[in-house]
Protein backbone atom coordinates (compact mmCIF):
# COMPACT_ATOMS: atom_id res chain seq x y z
CA UNK A 1 0.00 0.00 0.00
CA UNK A 2 1.07 3.65 -1.33
CA UNK A 3 2.33 5.51 1.97
CA UNK A 4 3.16 9.72 1.21
CA UNK A 5 6.14 10.91 3.01
CA UNK A 6 4.22 12.50 5.71
CA UNK A 7 2.66 8.76 6.34
CA UNK A 8 5.79 6.70 6.17
CA UNK A 9 7.24 9.64 9.34
CA UNK A 10 4.26 8.72 11.30
CA UNK A 11 4.70 4.48 10.38
CA UNK A 12 8.15 5.36 11.74
CA UNK A 13 7.90 7.01 15.37
CA UNK A 14 8.49 10.36 14.11
CA UNK A 15 5.06 12.09 15.54
CA UNK A 16 5.31 9.72 18.93
CA UNK A 17 4.45 6.01 19.46
CA UNK A 18 0.40 6.42 19.48
CA UNK A 19 0.34 7.87 15.74
CA UNK A 20 2.66 5.30 15.03
CA UNK A 21 0.45 2.27 16.54
CA UNK A 22 -2.19 4.05 15.03
CA UNK A 23 -0.70 3.99 11.57
CA UNK A 24 0.12 0.37 12.21
CA UNK A 25 -3.48 -0.37 12.47
CA UNK A 26 -4.31 1.35 9.20
CA UNK A 27 -1.39 -0.02 7.42
CA UNK A 28 -2.12 -3.87 8.39
CA UNK A 29 -5.93 -3.22 7.16
CA UNK A 30 -5.04 -1.86 3.49
CA UNK A 31 -2.87 -4.73 3.52
CA UNK A 32 -5.27 -7.42 4.41
CA UNK A 33 -7.70 -5.76 2.28
CA UNK A 34 -5.17 -5.38 -0.45
CA UNK A 35 -5.87 -0.90 -0.40
CA UNK A 36 -3.90 0.66 -2.80
CA UNK A 37 -3.66 4.03 -0.70
CA UNK A 38 -4.59 5.65 2.58
CA UNK A 39 -7.17 8.77 1.86
CA UNK A 40 -8.26 11.59 3.80
CA UNK A 41 -11.29 11.37 5.78
CA UNK A 42 -14.19 14.28 7.09
CA UNK A 43 -15.22 12.60 10.50
CA UNK A 44 -15.31 9.94 12.75
CA UNK A 45 -17.65 7.72 14.98
CA UNK A 46 -15.96 5.72 17.54
CA UNK A 47 -17.31 2.56 19.16
CA UNK A 48 -16.19 0.75 22.53
CA UNK A 49 -17.05 3.61 24.45
CA UNK A 50 -19.47 1.63 26.99
CA UNK A 51 -17.49 -0.10 29.75
CA UNK A 52 -20.01 -3.07 29.89
CA UNK A 53 -18.64 -3.86 26.08
CA UNK A 54 -14.76 -2.84 26.73
CA UNK A 55 -13.92 -3.91 30.47
CA UNK A 56 -11.14 -3.10 32.42
CA UNK A 57 -8.10 -4.00 29.58
CA UNK A 58 -10.12 -2.34 26.90
CA UNK A 59 -10.11 0.90 29.47
CA UNK A 60 -6.08 -0.14 30.06
CA UNK A 61 -5.56 0.45 26.17
CA UNK A 62 -7.36 4.33 25.81
CA UNK A 63 -5.53 5.14 28.86
CA UNK A 64 -2.28 4.30 27.29
CA UNK A 65 -2.95 6.51 23.69
CA UNK A 66 -1.20 9.64 23.84
CA UNK A 67 -2.36 11.88 21.06
CA UNK A 68 -5.51 14.09 19.44
CA UNK A 69 -7.72 13.63 16.72
CA UNK A 70 -7.11 14.92 13.65
CA UNK A 71 -11.17 15.10 12.17
CA UNK A 72 -14.28 15.94 14.38
CA UNK A 73 -15.00 12.76 16.21
CA UNK A 74 -18.09 11.37 18.12
CA UNK A 75 -18.15 8.31 20.62
CA UNK A 76 -21.22 5.60 20.11
CA UNK A 77 -23.45 5.04 22.99
CA UNK A 78 -21.54 4.72 26.32
CA UNK A 79 -23.22 2.38 29.14
CA UNK A 80 -24.79 5.47 31.13
CA UNK A 81 -25.95 8.98 30.76
CA UNK A 82 -23.55 11.28 31.79
CA UNK A 83 -25.83 13.20 33.91
CA UNK A 84 -28.33 11.50 36.00
CA UNK A 85 -26.97 7.60 36.42
CA UNK A 86 -28.21 7.51 39.55
CA UNK A 87 -31.74 8.18 38.75
CA UNK A 88 -31.22 5.36 35.78
CA UNK A 89 -30.27 2.79 38.08
CA UNK A 90 -26.13 2.83 37.63
CA UNK A 91 -24.27 1.48 39.91
CA UNK A 92 -21.14 4.02 41.96
CA UNK A 93 -18.37 1.00 40.43
CA UNK A 94 -19.82 1.18 36.71
CA UNK A 95 -20.40 5.10 36.83
CA UNK A 96 -16.63 5.57 38.17
CA UNK A 97 -15.00 2.71 35.37
CA UNK A 98 -17.62 4.46 32.43
CA UNK A 99 -16.13 8.16 33.20
CA UNK A 100 -12.86 7.14 32.96
CA UNK A 101 -13.91 5.78 30.10
CA UNK A 102 -15.20 8.87 28.80
CA UNK A 103 -12.06 10.91 30.22
CA UNK A 104 -9.93 9.15 28.11
CA UNK A 105 -11.50 9.46 24.85
CA UNK A 106 -11.85 13.32 25.81
CA UNK A 107 -8.18 13.53 26.29
CA UNK A 108 -7.61 12.13 22.26
CA UNK A 109 -9.93 15.45 21.61
CA UNK A 110 -12.84 13.27 21.04
CA UNK A 111 -16.52 15.14 21.28
CA UNK A 112 -18.88 13.87 24.04
CA UNK A 113 -21.45 13.41 22.16
CA UNK A 114 -22.50 9.68 22.58
CA UNK A 115 -25.18 8.48 19.72
CA UNK A 116 -25.67 5.93 17.08
CA UNK A 117 -27.48 8.54 15.11
CA UNK A 118 -24.46 11.54 14.53
CA UNK A 119 -26.10 12.55 11.29
CA UNK A 120 -28.37 14.32 13.53
CA UNK A 121 -25.45 16.40 15.00
CA UNK A 122 -23.07 16.69 12.17
CA UNK A 123 -23.68 17.97 8.35
CA UNK A 124 -22.52 15.08 6.48
CA UNK A 125 -22.77 15.27 2.62
CA UNK A 126 -22.69 12.98 -0.21
CA UNK A 127 -19.58 11.81 -1.37
CA UNK A 128 -17.57 12.30 1.79
CA UNK A 129 -15.30 9.89 2.99
CA UNK A 130 -15.63 8.69 6.95
CA UNK A 131 -14.94 6.02 9.75
CA UNK A 132 -17.58 5.43 11.15
CA UNK A 133 -18.06 2.38 13.17
CA UNK A 134 -21.59 1.72 14.88
CA UNK A 135 -23.81 -0.47 12.17
CA UNK A 136 -26.69 1.22 11.44
CA UNK A 137 -24.80 4.52 11.21
CA UNK A 138 -22.68 3.19 8.56
CA UNK A 139 -25.63 1.94 7.14
CA UNK A 140 -27.17 5.75 6.96
CA UNK A 141 -24.42 7.12 6.15
CA UNK A 142 -23.77 5.29 3.11
CA UNK A 143 -27.51 4.81 2.31
CA UNK A 144 -29.35 7.86 2.93
CA UNK A 145 -26.35 10.46 2.77
CA UNK A 146 -24.75 8.82 0.07
CA UNK A 147 -20.85 8.94 2.06
CA UNK A 148 -18.58 6.71 1.35
CA UNK A 149 -17.12 4.36 5.02
CA UNK A 150 -17.07 0.83 5.51
CA UNK A 151 -17.93 -1.05 8.48
CA UNK A 152 -15.09 -0.04 11.26
CA UNK A 153 -14.28 -1.40 14.22
CA UNK A 154 -13.74 0.39 17.16
CA UNK A 155 -9.78 0.39 17.01
CA UNK A 156 -9.44 1.05 13.07
CA UNK A 157 -12.10 4.14 13.85
CA UNK A 158 -9.89 5.50 16.53
CA UNK A 159 -7.25 4.89 13.93
CA UNK A 160 -8.25 6.48 11.51
CA UNK A 161 -9.74 9.06 13.62
CA UNK A 162 -5.98 10.24 15.29
CA UNK A 163 -4.39 9.95 11.62
CA UNK A 164 -7.06 11.55 9.32
CA UNK A 165 -6.69 8.77 6.93
CA UNK A 166 -8.09 5.58 6.21
CA UNK A 167 -7.29 2.83 3.60
CA UNK A 168 -8.83 3.21 0.18
CA UNK A 169 -11.11 -0.11 -0.11
CA UNK A 170 -14.19 -1.28 -0.12
CA UNK A 171 -17.31 1.18 0.09
CA UNK A 172 -14.95 3.92 -0.65
CA UNK A 173 -14.75 2.71 -3.85
CA UNK A 174 -17.72 3.91 -6.18
CA UNK A 175 -17.44 0.38 -8.20
CA UNK A 176 -17.91 -1.58 -5.24
CA UNK A 177 -21.35 0.29 -4.13
CA UNK A 178 -23.49 -1.58 -6.77
CA UNK A 179 -26.32 -3.28 -5.85
CA UNK A 180 -26.05 -7.50 -5.69
CA UNK A 181 -29.51 -8.93 -4.90
CA UNK A 182 -33.15 -6.85 -5.45
CA UNK A 183 -35.11 -7.25 -2.83
CA UNK A 184 -39.35 -6.92 -3.01
CA UNK A 185 -41.66 -6.10 0.06
CA UNK A 186 -45.23 -7.76 -0.35
CA UNK A 187 -47.51 -4.80 0.23
CA UNK A 188 -49.86 -5.46 3.42
CA UNK A 189 -52.63 -3.37 5.05
CA UNK A 190 -52.76 -3.03 8.60
CA UNK A 191 -50.09 -0.44 11.34
CA UNK A 192 -47.49 -3.54 11.10
CA UNK A 193 -47.39 -3.60 7.21
CA UNK A 194 -45.55 -0.75 7.16
CA UNK A 195 -42.92 -1.82 9.67
CA UNK A 196 -39.67 -1.01 8.44
CA UNK A 197 -37.69 -2.28 11.42
CA UNK A 198 -39.20 -5.99 11.10
CA UNK A 199 -39.13 -5.50 7.26
CA UNK A 200 -35.54 -4.85 7.78
CA UNK A 201 -35.18 -7.67 10.26
CA UNK A 202 -36.40 -10.43 7.38
CA UNK A 203 -34.57 -8.82 4.90
CA UNK A 204 -31.26 -8.62 6.56
CA UNK A 205 -31.57 -12.52 7.02
CA UNK A 206 -32.01 -12.78 3.20
CA UNK A 207 -29.39 -10.87 1.93
CA UNK A 208 -26.42 -11.36 4.52
CA UNK A 209 -23.42 -9.19 3.28
CA UNK A 210 -24.77 -7.96 0.09
CA UNK A 211 -25.69 -4.87 -1.10
CA UNK A 212 -29.17 -5.47 -1.34
CA UNK A 213 -31.87 -2.48 -3.59
CA UNK A 214 -35.40 -2.60 -2.81
CA UNK A 215 -37.90 -1.86 -5.67
CA UNK A 216 -41.67 -0.24 -5.40
CA UNK A 217 -41.09 1.40 -1.61
CA UNK A 218 -40.93 4.86 -0.73
CA UNK A 219 -40.03 4.91 3.24
CA UNK A 220 -39.28 8.11 4.61
CA UNK A 221 -35.84 9.19 6.18
CA UNK A 222 -36.48 7.76 10.03
CA UNK A 223 -37.97 4.64 8.05
CA UNK A 224 -34.68 3.95 6.01
CA UNK A 225 -32.99 4.36 9.24
CA UNK A 226 -34.87 1.79 10.79
CA UNK A 227 -34.82 -0.23 7.81
CA UNK A 228 -30.78 -0.19 7.37
CA UNK A 229 -30.01 -0.57 10.71
CA UNK A 230 -32.67 -3.85 11.36
CA UNK A 231 -30.86 -5.46 8.39
CA UNK A 232 -27.06 -4.29 9.77
CA UNK A 233 -28.00 -6.49 12.95
CA UNK A 234 -29.52 -9.66 11.44
CA UNK A 235 -27.33 -9.80 8.24
CA UNK A 236 -24.30 -7.49 7.90
CA UNK A 237 -25.99 -4.67 5.65
CA UNK A 238 -23.55 -1.16 5.18
CA UNK A 239 -24.91 -0.11 2.16
CA UNK A 240 -28.65 -0.61 0.62
CA UNK A 241 -30.68 1.50 -2.34
CA UNK A 242 -34.24 2.61 -2.97
CA UNK A 243 -34.91 2.79 -6.04
CA UNK A 244 -35.58 6.74 -7.07
CA UNK A 245 -35.27 7.07 -3.21
CA UNK A 246 -31.49 7.27 -2.05
CA UNK A 247 -28.94 9.17 -3.20
CA UNK A 248 -27.18 6.73 -5.22
CA UNK A 249 -30.21 5.01 -6.57
CA UNK A 250 -31.01 8.68 -8.58
CA UNK A 251 -27.62 9.27 -9.88
CA UNK A 252 -26.98 5.88 -11.35
CA UNK A 253 -28.60 3.59 -13.49
CA UNK A 254 -28.23 0.35 -11.50
CA UNK A 255 -28.93 -2.62 -14.01
CA UNK A 256 -30.74 -5.20 -11.73
CA UNK A 257 -32.02 -7.46 -14.77
CA UNK A 258 -29.31 -10.18 -14.28
CA UNK A 259 -29.19 -10.27 -10.24
CA UNK A 260 -31.04 -12.40 -7.60
CA UNK A 261 -34.35 -11.09 -6.42
CA UNK A 262 -35.94 -12.23 -2.90
CA UNK A 263 -39.07 -10.87 -1.54
CA UNK A 264 -39.98 -10.13 2.13
CA UNK A 265 -43.27 -11.66 2.61
CA UNK A 266 -45.87 -10.16 4.79
CA UNK A 267 -46.05 -13.09 6.68
CA UNK A 268 -42.68 -12.88 7.89
CA UNK A 269 -43.26 -10.01 8.96
CA UNK A 270 -46.38 -10.80 11.03
CA UNK A 271 -44.63 -13.62 12.37
CA UNK A 272 -41.82 -11.23 14.43
CA UNK A 273 -45.18 -9.37 16.14
CA UNK A 274 -45.59 -12.28 19.25
CA UNK A 275 -47.98 -11.57 22.44
CA UNK A 276 -45.84 -11.55 25.44
CA UNK A 277 -45.90 -9.87 28.68
CA UNK A 278 -42.78 -7.81 29.08
CA UNK A 279 -41.42 -5.68 32.22
CA UNK A 280 -40.36 -3.08 30.27
CA UNK A 281 -40.55 -0.89 27.34
CA UNK A 282 -37.86 0.50 25.44
CA UNK A 283 -37.55 2.55 21.87
CA UNK A 284 -35.17 4.82 20.32
CA UNK A 285 -33.05 2.01 18.96
CA UNK A 286 -30.95 4.17 16.84
CA UNK A 287 -31.62 7.09 18.66
CA UNK A 288 -34.78 9.07 18.17
CA UNK A 289 -34.82 11.90 15.90
CA UNK A 290 -37.06 15.14 16.52
CA UNK A 291 -40.11 13.66 14.61
CA UNK A 292 -39.86 10.18 16.72
CA UNK A 293 -39.89 12.41 19.69
CA UNK A 294 -42.61 14.37 18.16
CA UNK A 295 -44.34 11.08 17.39
CA UNK A 296 -44.20 9.80 20.83
CA UNK A 297 -45.22 13.02 22.97
CA UNK A 298 -48.59 13.10 21.23
CA UNK A 299 -48.91 9.55 21.59
CA UNK A 300 -47.94 9.82 25.31
CA UNK A 301 -50.04 13.58 25.92
CA UNK A 302 -52.50 12.70 28.75
CA UNK A 303 -51.41 9.13 29.54
CA UNK A 304 -49.37 7.60 32.43
CA UNK A 305 -46.82 4.78 32.68
CA UNK A 306 -47.65 2.11 34.39
CA UNK A 307 -43.74 0.11 34.09
CA UNK A 308 -40.65 1.26 33.23
CA UNK A 309 -40.31 2.88 29.65
CA UNK A 310 -37.17 4.26 28.46
CA UNK A 311 -36.50 6.37 25.22
CA UNK A 312 -33.12 7.06 23.65
CA UNK A 313 -31.81 9.92 21.73
CA UNK A 314 -28.97 11.99 21.84
CA UNK A 315 -27.96 14.47 24.21
CA UNK A 316 -28.37 17.50 21.22
CA UNK A 317 -31.32 16.17 20.34
CA UNK A 318 -32.81 15.97 23.64
CA UNK A 319 -31.63 19.43 24.06
CA UNK A 320 -33.47 20.50 20.63
CA UNK A 321 -36.62 19.08 21.88
CA UNK A 322 -36.92 20.15 25.41
CA UNK A 323 -40.79 20.78 25.35
CA UNK A 324 -41.41 17.82 23.58
CA UNK A 325 -39.01 15.34 26.07
CA UNK A 326 -41.07 17.29 29.03
CA UNK A 327 -44.44 16.10 27.61
CA UNK A 328 -43.04 12.72 27.39
CA UNK A 329 -41.82 12.74 30.57
CA UNK A 330 -45.02 13.83 32.13
CA UNK A 331 -46.59 10.58 31.73
CA UNK A 332 -43.92 8.50 33.68
CA UNK A 333 -41.64 7.84 30.55
CA UNK A 334 -38.04 9.08 31.02
CA UNK A 335 -35.81 10.30 27.68
CA UNK A 336 -32.57 9.03 28.41
CA UNK A 337 -29.29 10.20 26.71
CA UNK A 338 -25.53 9.32 25.78
CA UNK A 339 -26.45 5.37 26.53
CA UNK A 340 -29.14 2.86 25.01
CA UNK A 341 -30.92 -0.16 25.58
CA UNK A 342 -27.96 -2.23 24.66
CA UNK A 343 -24.88 -1.40 25.86
CA UNK A 344 -26.31 -0.09 29.32
CA UNK A 345 -25.96 -2.96 31.97
CA UNK A 346 -29.71 -1.20 33.27
CA UNK A 347 -31.31 -3.22 30.86
CA UNK A 348 -29.96 -6.39 32.01
CA UNK A 349 -31.87 -5.86 35.10
CA UNK A 350 -35.15 -6.98 33.06
CA UNK A 351 -36.23 -10.22 32.50
CA UNK A 352 -38.52 -9.39 29.00
CA UNK A 353 -38.22 -6.20 27.26
CA UNK A 354 -40.79 -4.73 24.06
CA UNK A 355 -38.99 -2.61 21.61
CA UNK A 356 -39.68 -0.71 18.33
CA UNK A 357 -36.64 -1.64 16.65
CA UNK A 358 -36.15 -4.73 14.56
CA UNK A 359 -32.17 -3.53 15.45
CA UNK A 360 -32.84 -4.25 18.94
CA UNK A 361 -35.11 -7.19 18.65
CA UNK A 362 -31.66 -8.79 16.75
CA UNK A 363 -29.89 -7.37 20.16
CA UNK A 364 -31.44 -7.19 23.16
CA UNK A 365 -31.38 -11.29 23.59
CA UNK A 366 -28.06 -11.81 23.67
CA UNK A 367 -26.51 -8.17 25.29
CA UNK A 368 -28.89 -7.85 27.60
CA UNK A 369 -29.82 -11.66 28.64
CA UNK A 370 -33.58 -10.84 27.95
CA UNK A 371 -36.42 -12.06 26.12
CA UNK A 372 -37.53 -9.29 23.07
CA UNK A 373 -40.74 -8.34 21.79
CA UNK A 374 -41.22 -5.70 18.92
CA UNK A 375 -44.54 -3.86 18.37
CA UNK A 376 -45.00 -0.68 16.82
CA UNK A 377 -44.59 2.72 18.34
CA UNK A 378 -48.16 2.87 19.82
CA UNK A 379 -47.60 -0.18 20.29
CA UNK A 380 -45.20 0.30 23.10
CA UNK A 381 -46.82 3.08 24.27
CA UNK A 382 -49.89 0.85 24.93
CA UNK A 383 -48.36 -1.40 26.81
CA UNK A 384 -46.13 1.05 28.78
CA UNK A 385 -49.17 2.52 29.93
CA UNK A 386 -51.49 -0.23 29.88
Amino acid sequence: MYLDTSDEKVLAGEFGETPQKMMEILVALGEVYEAEKLIPITSAQVSGASYKTIGKWGLAWLQSLDARVAVPTVLNPIGMPQEGWREFGIKEEFARNQALVVEAYRKLGIKLECTCTPYYLNITEYGEHLAWSESSAVAYANSVLGARTNREGGPSALAAAIIGKTPYYGLHIVANRRPQVVVEVEEGTGPRANHWGAIGHVAGKKVGNRIPIFEGIRPNRDQLKALGAAMAATGAVALFHVDKITPEARVFSFKTDDLERVTVSQDEVEALFAEKEVEAVAVGCPHCSSNELEELAGLLKGKTTTKPFYIFASAGVAEKNSDLVAVIERSGARVITDTCMVVSPRMNEFDSIMVDSGKALAYVPGMCGALARIGTRKECVEVATG
